[in-house]
């Protein structure tokens, strides 16, 4: 029964992401994955809950970075393919 739940609750949270842009995708995953990660080392040190807000914290500007990378992948593949696509 708790397996249950627990795989009806993930699959709720998967389904509220499919409204977000890039951005908000990889600023939530890098929380999410930020959250966990320190998490985890927090309860090695003790204190789980500070653990999870710092890794959170890191975990975001981590995805934001992520993303602002990405975006500017992207906009020199794009000029780069319109500067080869005008000979």
């Amino acid at each position: 029964m708790k397996a249950a739940l627990a795989i009806a609750l993930a699959m709720g949270l998967l389904a509220g992401c499919s409204d977000m842009n890039s951005t908000q995708q990889r600023a939530l995953s890098g929380t999410a994955i930020g959250a966990a990660g320190g998490a985890v080392v927090g309860a090695i040190a003790g204190n789980a809950g500070m653990g999870a807000a710092i890794g959170a914290g890191a975990g975001l500007a981590g995805g934001l970075l992520y993303d602002h990378v990405k975006k500017n992948e992207q906009s020199a593949y794009d000029s780069g393919y319109q500067a080869g696509s005008s000979k």
